[in-house]
């Protein structure tokens, strides 16, 4: 087998957010740095008399202060301000407030330093507020530029939340924190398949993870054998790149007050194995079949800052799906790292065998609740479209606790059962059990074979299959890779609270 030629610079970094470092404040009144400063305007109010134009110059411009529009305005000092549309009514939303950041962010694309003004009475917490607004104004200015040679986007130096209340600075800071994790996210994502294989994105790990509060452990191919983790092994048989399991630790400073353990899948690039995918544009975003996994890394990098209390452990199984001689076949057993023998009836779903390995692995530390974060089925994006997660679980308070952060996030997330009636689809003639179900309820026979791996512990699924990825620039959702489940992992590991 001949070595794969790749021209890649030593110096090639996979994530370039983490080199920006924004400045964040909450003021009481606008510090004058900023060349973009936008007002809200409301349907059914006057427009603030900073903004220089009256409701009939606004709507003779095409401006009605409907939620989502903007409208620029360019001042002779070279300030541009913008008129954001904050639709009816005096109070507002976490999730209407983030978006109007975003589109004012967007609306401000050429301009590096930016101040939003908060209308008074906006109905929030302080801390909620300004928390919103930089997480909507840092994600929607977004870009992978990696690659580019001569990128054109403008990135944000600088932010002022105005006018937002009591507890807006540590709100600020706490919204820096989030974005900057959910960026990470999308930059891992977003990495071609050559450009960030499971090898590179372990070393990614151990460089970075130490500086973020957290300890990392790699396991190469040996090692995964020694530990018996067949179905990794399974699915990186037809790859000539080695598959790498990444486990990462955090530890407060203080007693933990609970033990979450997380699972990550990491497809490098799926092309689905000896079941080979179509040449579609769905193929296209296989690069992307590692969500879950960089949603997982991301969200733990945050932590520290964000004064976590509770021990988290995580492991992400990395390896490609790929065709070849030594490819898994249709029909091959595999055995899971706890002796269950599995036998593969379609290769492409191939990311509940990775996982299966990491359940057990999770299982044997006696965590308080699992909850993995995948990429896994078709059916959930068919079933909730490309805006809401699936989420599965065996315990309704662990599951309870996932959604919440789902909304609290505005990552949204809808509840499927984990219907045992569906089980025997999974059964086998030759092993324990299957690794595919019938034509329909794939998403819920997928986290049927993944719980018979977490059986005794509180365990959650989330499906991110129809939420990894963007087609189109939609509020603080750019194109390509969302970061999907970052922040709301970051949410359910402040907030973890032990199942009874």
């Amino acid at each position: 087998m001949h070595t794969p030629i790749k021209l890649i610079p030593e110096s090639y970094n996979p994530a370039p957010s983490l080199q920006l470092d924004p400045a964040v404040s909450a003021p009481d009144a606008p510090a004058g740095e900023a060349t973009a400063v936008g007002y809200f305007v409301s349907t059914d109010g006057d427009a603030p008399a900073e903004l220089g134009l009256g409701k009939e110059a606004l709507a003779a411009a095409g401006f009605t202060g409907a939620a989502g529009q903007t409208l620029v305005i360019p001042r002779a000092d070279a300030t541009a301000a913008v008129a954001v549309g904050a639709g009816a009514g005096a109070t507002r939303t976490a999730d209407e407030l983030r978006d109007a950041a975003a589109a004012f962010a967007r609306a401000a694309a050429r301009h590096a330093k930016l101040a939003l003004i908060l209308p008074a009475g906006h109905g929030l917490d302080g801390a909620l507020a300004a928390q919103v607004v930089v997480e909507g104004a840092l994600l929607a200015r977004y870009r992978f530029n990696a690659l580019q040679t001569a990128p054109k986007d403008v990135t944000v130096e600088s932010l002022d939340v105005v006018g937002a209340g009591d507890g807006a600075a540590a709100g600020a800071a706490r919204g820096k924190v989030l974005a900057r994790s959910a960026a990470l996210a999308r930059d891992l994502a977003n990495n071609p398949p050559g450009h960030l294989t499971a090898t590179e994105y372990a070393d990614f790990a151990t460089e970075q993870g130490p500086s973020f509060g957290l300890t990392v452990e790699t396991f190469d191919k040996a090692a995964l054998i020694e530990l018996g983790c067949g179905g990794l092994l399974g699915v990186n048989a037809g790859s000539f790149e080695e598959p790498r399991m990444i486990v990462l630790r955090y530890k407060p400073a203080g007693v933990p007050t609970a033990h979450l353990a997380l699972v990550g899948k990491g497809i490098m690039y799926d092309s689905g194995g000896i079941s080979l995918k179509p040449s579609d544009p769905m193929h296209l975003a296989m690069k992307m079949d590692m969500a879950g996994s960089s949603a997982v890394l991301a969200a733990m990098t945050g932590l520290r800052d964000l004064g976590a209390t509770a021990e988290v452990s995580a492991w992400l199984m990395c390896t490609d799906n790929m065709p070849s001689g030594t490819a898994t076949k249709l029909g091959d057993v595999l055995t899971a790292r706890n002796g269950k023998t599995v036998e593969v009836k379609n290769t492409d779903a191939e990311g509940r065998l990775v996982m299966m390995d990491a359940l057990c692995l999770a299982m044997e530390e006696t965590p308080d609740a699992i909850v993995d974060v995948a990429t896994l089925t078709g059916a959930a994006m068919a079933a909730l479209g490309t805006l809401v997660g699936a989420v599965i679980g065996n315990s309704q308070d662990l599951v309870d606790q996932v959604t919440a952060s789902a909304q609290a996030t505005g990552e949204s997330a809808w509840q499927l059962p984990l219907e045992t009636r569906y089980l025997p689809q999974l059964n086998s003639d030759i092993a324990d059990i299957s690794n595919m179900g019938g034509p329909t309820a794939g998403a819920i026979t997928a986290a049927l074979f993944l719980s018979e791996f977490v059986k005794g512990t509180p365990w959650a699924h989330l499906d991110i299959a129809g939420t990894m990825k963007s087609d189109t620039d939609d509020s603080w959702r750019p194109r390509g890779a969302t970061g999907y489940g970052t922040r709301l992992l970051s949410d359910l590991m402040l907030n973890f609270a032990k199942v009874s």
